[in-house]
């Protein structure tokens, strides 16, 4: 009965190795794992370094860039204000000018039959010196 005591000792001791071995495996890859994860981190972190580095430096660039538009939208202000008042300007002028052909359409509308009646003078002036302009030829030609 000892010899069973001492075999099941042994086999006791066999296995506790057997355990001891693979549990002494899976640490070694779980610290090969760990040591990828760091690395892996490590990686991460340079690129987080630089891309708050360039966000950084984005951000420096759009700040200075909306005050270079301030400066110049203040600039312009002139510019524009100018630009409204010629606008103003020819509007007036336009104003004016619609006046004054309202005007010249009602005057000649009220005269339009003193016109007419000129014109027909004038036609007929116009004809009688043809004709006495034509007679005066005709005498020329036969004497």
């Amino acid at each position: 009965m000892e010899i069973i005591l001492y075999l099941s000792v042994a086999v006791l001791a066999i296995a506790f190795a057997v355990l001891v071995y693979f549990v002494a495996q899976t640490l070694r890859s779980v610290q090969k794992t760990l040591l990828n994860v760091s690395g892996t981190m490590n990686d991460v972190v340079k690129q987080m370094d630089g891309i708050t580095h360039e966000t950084t430096e984005l951000l420096h660039k759009t700040n200075s860039l909306a005050e270079e538009i301030g400066e110049k939208t203040q600039s312009l202000t002139p510019v524009f204000n100018s630009v409204k008042g010629i606008g103003d300007s020819v509007q007036r002028v336009n104003q004016s000018l619609e006046h004054m052909s309202q005007t010249v359409v009602q005057k000649s509308e009220r005269h339009s039959d003193e016109i007419a009646k000129a014109l027909q003078w004038g036609e007929a002036a116009i004809e009688l010196w043809h004709k006495w302009n034509g007679r005066k030829a005709k005498r020329h030609q036969n004497d």
